[in-house]
């Protein structure tokens, strides 16, 4: 299992947007990705459990790979987060 925390910069947070582009960049691995913010947590390969999360600018959010292509899996979540969130 890999993971990494993440301070959400973006000013409105995880929005439709911005939530709609990370389901999409989570579905092609086949790991199992998870969103944990707080107390919830979401996998990424759902749009409305992520969203449901409202997560907002600076809160911290953890997230989890675990399965055959973890590794890739977290690298490529960590570049989506740095670049868009």
């Amino acid at each position: 299992m890999k993971s990494f925390n993440y301070v959400i910069t973006d000013e409105i947070g995880i929005h439709a947007r911005p939530a709609g582009l990370l389901v999409k960049e989570a579905k092609p691995f086949t790991s199992r990705l998870t969103l944990k913010a707080g107390e919830k947590s979401a996998d990424l390969r759902r749009l409305m459990a992520v969203m449901s999360l409202g997560v907002k600018q600076g809160a911290e959010v953890t997230v989890t790979a675990e399965g055959d292509d973890e590794a890739a899996a977290i690298e490529a979540m960590e570049s989506f987060f740095k670049a868009n969130l």
